[in-house]
């Protein structure tokens, strides 16, 4: 548990200096936990806990904010393999069930998409066709259930299409996606892989950093922080995935 505990606690340090420079309230670091297909008896429940997290990230980042004409945050791994594609999906659903607004989904993961597969649907007309066709862009986007949950996966790919997240399309797709959703979600590559979340980050409203458990090293953490603040993109969050610990009461009051 030290590790972990000592890992949050770097990265909770890292965002409060990002935001003081900034002159912006400190960010909140969130714990997140991914469930196991199997539980010991007596052991957390992780199943629970995970939805207890989950709902707790999205009444922080999103529900208490106070209202604009919409919030777009992208959601980006520290390193690939950190579980942020589910993450950032749970935080759709959750978000899409406890409000009437209308929340998007958007698989701007051009490296290693996936969630198309995470809700069963076909992975066609995407984030890529609509940043190379005409055309609203509702007709690149599939509904989901609740019927207030939207994707707009990521499309045909081809080994050019990871340039396109640096298009001046994509802004004003981006922009199109505001004026049409109350709530934007964009699942990004990981942060130390690739600058495709950093570029995002410019265009949303801020990042919710995903971490996993007994694998995210402190010196990684902190060098993908370093590239958002680098960029001057604000840090809303941190989630750590695939907890297995359970974390004490008073740790939680000092995150």
């Amino acid at each position: 548990m030290s590790k972990n505990f000592e890992l949050m606690q770097e990265a909770h340090r890292e965002m409060e200096r990002m935001s003081s420079s900034a002159h912006e309230p400190d960010p909140v670091l969130f714990v997140a936990v991914e469930a196991q297909r199997e539980r010991k008896p007596g052991a957390l429940d992780l199943d629970r806990v995970a939805k207890e997290e989950c709902q707790k990230l999205v009444q922080r980042i999103f529900l208490t904010q106070p209202p604009s004409s919409s919030r777009a945050v992208v959601f980006a791994g520290i390193d690939p393999g950190d579980g942020c594609s589910r993450i950032c999906a749970q935080a759709a659903q959750a978000l899409a069930a406890n409000t009437s607004s209308s929340v998007c989904l958007v698989e701007a993961n051009f490296r290693t998409p996936s969630l198309p597969g995470f809700f069963g649907v076909p992975n066609h007309r995407g984030l890529a066709d609509s940043l190379q066709q005409e055309g609203g862009i509702r007709n690149f986007i599939k509904q989901l259930k609740p019927a207030n949950l939207w994707l707009l996966s990521s499309g045909d790919l081809n080994p050019a299409s990871p340039a396109l997240l640096n298009s001046e399309r994509l802004k004003d797709r981006l922009q199109e996606l505001r004026s049409q959703f109350d709530y934007v979600l964009l699942d990004a590559p990981a942060l130390n892989a690739y600058a495709d979340s950093v570029a995002l980050g410019r265009l949303a409203d801020g990042v919710v950093v995903v971490l996993q458990a007994d694998s995210t090293r402190r010196e990684s953490a902190l060098r993908g922080l370093d590239s958002l603040r680098e960029a001057q993109v604000e840090v809303l969050g941190a989630v750590l995935n695939r907890r297995t610990f359970p974390i004490p009461g008073f740790v939680y009051r000092r995150l």
